[in-house]
């Protein structure tokens, strides 16, 4: 009996014992305080937004009424819609130069979206055949060997672009462009079709006369390769050029400096600057 109480006394000493040495480890235990996490969400994508407009198209400006009453003027008619455009485009553009064979001239079909698409590809390195605003140029691309059998451009070829730049020279400039104004919603809707919602057609139009109107002027023999069918221009520095300063190449120095000098009148008039 004496041993089972010593037993008894033994255990709840060293129980006692190992309670008061938990104890102490757990006080002298550095705490750690579990922080509440916050995750910063990331910010919300911004759309992207289109790039100011530049170049505002004003409303045509109506002719002073005179000072004598007189009855109001009538309401303008409404535009055509986009694809029904041609035959009334047609007959404007008719007012301007009565003798043109407009229809000789050009591709009447879809010609607003013909000349839109034209228009944006002149910056890239081809245009589109499917969407061609004039007709193949008539005769042959002319050309003429050198002494040591180099082809070059024959200047007689220029000739064949005669009759548009005679066109781009007689034709009123003002008048187109107020023709341009007035139907302008309908070239801006070409130009959102092709991909570019809130982009300002007249924007792009301005920024193809600026890169046109620095196309390079050569007037040395222009030296030619024909690695296949067509005919590349040699130098590298000329085949890398745009299709529309190309082309400003291709109809010769005279022309061009013709072309340049309309370009210059309609970007004035298309902005109000000079």
């Amino acid at each position: 009996m004496r041993n089972i109480i010593l037993v008894i006394v033994v255990v709840a000493v060293a129980a006692y014992i190992f309670m008061v040495i938990k104890k102490n480890r757990e006080a002298s235990a550095p705490q750690y305080i579990e922080q509440p996490v916050t995750l910063n969400p990331p910010e919300a994508e911004q759309p992207q937004k289109p790039p100011p407009v530049k170049y505002p198209v004003t409303a045509v400006e109506p002719e002073p009424a005179p000072v004598q009453e007189e009855e109001p003027a009538p309401e303008p008619e409404p535009l055509p819609a986009l694809d029904d455009s041609d035959d009334e485009l047609l007959a404007g553009l008719a007012d301007l130069s009565g003798e043109t064979q407009w229809g000789e001239l050009f591709l009447i079909k879809s010609m607003v979206r013909h000349f839109v698409v034209t228009i944006d590809n002149m910056t890239a390195k081809k245009l589109p055949q499917k969407f061609r605003l004039t007709p193949q140029m008539p005769g042959k691309f002319l050309v003429q060997k050198t002494g040591d059998d180099s082809l070059v451009i024959d200047p007689e070829n220029y000739a064949r672009y005669e009759t548009y730049v005679r066109l781009v020279e007689t034709i009123d400039l003002k008048k187109l462009a107020v023709l341009y104004k007035h139907y302008y919603p309908l070239f801006q809707k070409a130009y959102e079709d092709l991909g570019y919602p809130g982009r300002y057609f007249n924007d792009r139009l301005i920024e193809v006369i600026d890169h046109l109107l620095k196309a390079p002027v050569i007037r040395e023999p222009i030296e030619l390769r024909q690695p296949k069918v067509f005919y590349v221009f040699a130098a590298p520095e000329l085949e890398s050029l745009s299709a529309g300063q190309k082309l400003m190449v291709r109809i010769g120095p005279d022309n061009a400096a013709r072309v340049k000098t309309r370009l210059r009148v309609l970007r004035e008039l298309l902005t109000g600057v000079r």
